[in-house]
């Protein structure tokens, strides 16, 4: 393959449909050999080459990043949590399944109050039911929910000042990928791994007919 020629979106196209499954490069050779591009267009094609073929060792290396930047502010941790739940709300199944299973955890210990926490009936207009279904969480509705924890993991976010740190992990991870990608030379092993991988996509599509 020609990484020269290849685009940014045939990039990110590429990696999104890779098996990403596959284990990382060994370290010995991740950090083998490094020498400083002579041209533009050799950077721009060794980065690119870089990029799909150490893709695991980027992904493990950001992700161990943006560990230590949580350990430093356990709040974040939290308040990332939190983020995530406040979006997952968004979606119906998540939020109903989330609400069941809290009601049932709640009937346990209390029934009367697990059974304030079904969600109302669903109006009936002329004998039907309105296919209109407003989404409950625990009784309530589900705006509630969003807002309440998207406004504590604000807090906290402000709080332990885990933003910056986060975004700051997340930029050095990135800028650590991009200085690795760019010095590290490109092996004739990551040039057959190329290949290989069009050879299967080539075969795949053969395959499908």
């Amino acid at each position: 393959m020609d990484w020269g020629n290849v685009t940014v979106e045939d990039l990110v196209d590429a990696l999104r449909e890779v098996d990403w499954s596959s284990p990382p490069r060994p370290l010995s050779e991740f950090f083998s050999r490094f020498t400083v591009p002579k041209s533009f267009a050799k950077w721009d094609s060794r980065l690119k080459c870089n990029l799909y073929y150490y893709r695991t060792n980027y992904f493990i290396m950001i992700v161990a990043i943006l560990g230590l930047g949580f350990l430093t502010r356990p709040l974040a941790i939290v308040a990332a949590l939190l983020t995530v739940l406040s979006v997952a709300f968004l979606n119906d199944s998540f939020a109903g399944a989330f609400s069941e299973k809290v009601t049932r955890t709640v009937r346990k210990f209390s029934p009367h109050l697990a059974a304030r926490m079904r969600p109302p009936l669903t109006p009936v207009i002329r004998g039907r039911r309105s296919a209109k279904r407003s989404i409950h969480i625990c009784g309530q509705p589900r705006w509630v929910f969003v807002m309440a924890f998207s406004l504590v993991s604000f807090v906290l976010w402000y709080i332990s000042c885990g933003l910056f740190m986060v975004s700051l992990a997340l930029l050095i991870g990135l800028l650590a990928t991009i200085l690795h990608a760019s010095l590290r030379t490109p092996n004739l092993k990551a040039r057959l791994n190329t290949f290989r991988e069009e050879f299967r996509a080539v075969w795949r599509n053969y395959t499908d007919i």
